[in-house]
Order: structure tokens, then sequence, then C-alpha cells
């Protein structure tokens, strides 16, 4: 996971700190080197990384740390507090032109994901009751034009297209054509190269020049490191780009680019790609992402994100159903298929506090879900609803039918009655039963799709 190897190295130092109890300025100091060697094997920017170590230095051996009762936590929520000014203090939001449509434009080298992310852009803002559009503007890397229309198909947003046109005439009337037919937001995808040269910043000037855009986003592979700060930094130089785009940060990226595009460049990072489908688009919130570079989770987008890709009204008839206890396989079904609409397990869990940094070393198979959705799917309709109808023969008819060992079906149905065991307990005990009614009604059955706080089947 992104940060994984940096969150690692910090966690070390402060728990060296946390072990000494009373802190001198020379613990200070010795933790602050380690932490500026882990931000340069993250990829930070070296005066970056200096200029970060030494702010929390001198906030660090002021007497209102070395003196508190817990200098280590003070230590900590420093780091915490410069890790979100570096980063941007509070989210970037995009600017909307208040005489539409909005022109967002999008830069950046070849292979760093603007295409896709032109369409997870315009999935964003259509979530969003916005009706955005997609401008085909690179007409040189093959197929360009074709892959923007597949990905716009898939998000559900209309592409702009003139062939091999000039980029510069294709964008002015993408502008006008948006204006006449209702589209409040245009994303033009322009041509990208392998490295940066004269032709591409010139014609992304005229671009800029014809349809004056309201937003230019750089679009940067998180994965190249030191060099996307590098590329960031031209970019703005020509362009003056008013945020950046971070992709790929679910990879193994050590996260430097994260670190320094704002510094180097003095514009915010406003979204971040955290997946390959065209729903892994995050606004980017620094106070967020330094939590969870210090392990300590990052809660709020991980209920953001149950809220919009989970189903409210199937919640809200499980919360009944869990009540009455009378939760069955059909249930568990729809259940795992909330939980995979979330994304990969690891990147929920490292959204928790406490375990973010460390679910690479937590023995998880993606595949769990599948198999036991399988093991569903092989039941008939009434023994999904009446799971007291499954005898060792059903059982085996069963086991052959998904492909999984008759063990894995027990272990399904054990889950299952353990579930409806805790519910009948909790829902009987008086007033603590009265509490997890008025809870689950509340919130429609807690996180939807993880009742109990865990994952339906592992």
């Amino acid at each position: 996971m992104a940060f994984e190897s940096l969150s690692d190295k910090l966690t070390g130092a402060f728990k060296r700190l946390k072990n000494k109890g009373k802190l001198t300025e020379a613990d200070v100091k010795e933790a602050m080197r380690e932490v500026r060697l882990a931000l340069l094997e993250a990829d930070v920017n070296f005066k970056v990384a200096k200029d970060f170590t030494n702010k929390v230095t001198e906030r660090a051996i002021g007497a209102d740390v070395m003196e508190s009762l817990t200098p280590a936590q003070m230590v900590i929520k420093i780091v915490n507090e410069e890790l979100t000014a570096l980063m941007g203090e509070e989210n970037a939001r995009v600017e909307f032109n208040s005489k539409p449509p909005t022109v967002i434009m999008l830069c950046g080298l070849q292979g760093a994901g603007k295409t896709t992310h032109a369409a997870k852009l315009g999935k964003y803002f259509k979530a969003q009751d916005h009706r955005p559009m997609l401008a085909a503007c690179d007409i040189y890397r093959p197929a360009a034009i074709e892959q923007l229309k597949i990905v716009g198909e898939k998000a559900g947003v209309p592409v702009f297209e003139m062939g091999t046109e000039n980029p510069v005439k294709i964008a002015k009337e993408a502008v006008r054509h948006a204006r006449d037919y209702g589209n409040d937001i245009v994303i033009l995808d322009t041509a990208g190269r392998l490295h940066i040269d004269e032709q591409l910043m010139q014609e992304l000037r005229d671009i800029k020049a014809e349809v004056n855009p309201d937003e230019i986003l750089l679009t940067i592979d998180s994965m190249t490191g030191q060099d996307a700060v590098n590329v960031a930094k031209t970019f703005n130089e020509a362009l003056d780009i008013t945020g950046v785009i971070l992709t790929k940060l679910d990879g193994d990226t050590r996260g430097g680019a994260a670190l320094s595009v704002r510094a180097v460049t003095g514009r915010p990072i406003k979204f971040s790609g955290t997946g390959e489908k065209l729903e892994d688009l995050e606004a980017f919130h620094p106070d967020r992402m330094a939590s969870r570079i210090l392990g300590m989770g990052d809660v709020l987008t991980l209920i953001e994100e149950a809220e919009q890709k989970l189903d409210q009204e199937k919640a809200e008839e499980l919360a009944r159903k869990m009540l009455k206890n009378k939760m069955d396989f059909n249930d568990m079904l729809d259940q795992l298929d909330q939980v995979r609409n979330m994304g990969p397990i690891k990147g929920i869990l490292s959204k928790l506090p406490g375990v973010g940094n460390k679910v690479d070393e937590m023995d998880i198979n993606e595949r769990v879900l599948d198999w036991n959705r399988a093991i569903i799917l092989s039941m008939t309709p009434a023994e999904r609803e009446h799971p007291g109808l499954l005898n060792p023969s059903r059982k085996r008819r069963i086991a052959a039918g998904s492909g999984r060992p008759v063990e894995e079906v027990n272990r399904l149905i054990k889950q299952l009655e353990q579930t409806q065991k805790m519910m009948r307990q909790l829902t009987s005990q008086g007033k603590k039963g009265k509490q997890l009614r008025r809870m689950l009604n509340n919130s429609g059955g807690g996180m939807p799709g993880m009742p109990g706080g865990g994952f339906p089947g592992m």
C-alpha cells in the first residue's frame, strides 16, 4: 500500500520516543534525524525533508512539549500537523465558473493516466448531479480517442471528438458544444509526451489561451517518485497549473511525490487515484493523508466511501432483519456484494486506526469473498432462506457445486449461526438491547455490509 515503508519507519521512530518517557532535546533531534532519513528514502525532495524536520524540531523542543506529561504524544501531534501543512492544510476544491461550462484542462506526461482520470472525474462530477462532457484533444497517441470513448461510455459521460483536427480548435468547439447542449463541465483530455518538450508545452499554452480554462490539473503518476516533482515544477512554470491529480496511490509507491508537490510548486493536490476502477477517485484531504501516514487510519474517508458505494435501502432492510433475528444467507450474499463494491479488503482495513501500517502483515486472502459467494450461490433459494435445511447430503452437493471443501461450507453456516446468536443475546439484554436497537435504527445497520464490525464470510 502507499506510504507503507514511510509509515513503518515513522512508527518505529515514535515508538522509541514513547519508550523514553521524559524527552531531552537530544532525543528529539535523534528522532528527527530518523524522520528525515525516512522522508528521503520515500523520495521526498531533499529541501522539503530538511525544512520539515527543522520546523518539527523547533516546535518539539519548546518548553510546553518537554515539560508535558506525554511529550512523545505531543511530538507526534506536531508531526501530524506539519505533515498536514506540508500537503496543503485543507482540501482544495475545484473552482466552478459562475457562468457554465466550467472548463477543466488535464495535462501531464504520457502514461500518467490522463485519459482514465478524465473519465474518473466525469463520473465523480456526474454523481454530484453535474452534467460533465469529455473532449478528446489528444490526436497523436494511437487509439487515444477510442480509449476516451470507451471509458466515457463506462462512466456514462458523453465524449466530444473531431478526429485529428487541430487540438486548439477541438477544445474551442467542445466548449461551444457544451454551452449549446447544457453540459456544465468540460474536461479536456490533452496530449501527453514521453518527456517534456517545447512542442507539447506550446500546444497546451495555445489551448489555455483559446479557452481560458477554470482549472488546469496536472496528472502525475505517484510511482515516478522524485521525477514527478520535477515534472510538476516544469508544467507549473509553463502553464500556471491550479492543482494536481496524483494517480496510483493504491500501488507500492513511496509517497515522496505527495509530500513534495505542493511544497515545490505551491499548487495543491486536488484528487488522488486509488485504484483501477472509474469510481476509485478521492478528493484529496491533507489531514486524512497525514493520519494514514502516521498509522492513525482514515475513518472519515471510509465512511464517505460506504455512503457512496453501498446501498442504503439494503442496509436499512438488513438492520430490520437483524433486530428481528431473521438474517439468512440472502442477506449474507448482499453483504458480500456490498463489501466487494468498496474495493480490496486491505484498502478498507488500511483506513482503520491502528491497522493501517499493519495490513500487509495480515494473512488476508481477497478471494475468500468470492469463494463464499460461490458457496451461497450453490444453494437453492429455500436453503438460503432456511439454513436449517442444510443436512450433510445438501452440504456435499453445495461443496461440489461451488468447488470448495465441505469444511468451508460448514464454516460459513457456523458464521451465520454465530451472528444470529449474537443478535439474540444483544437485543434481549434489557437496556443494552434498547440501545442497540436505537443505534441500528439510526445508522441503518451500522456500516452497510459489515454488521458487528467484521467482514462476512471471513
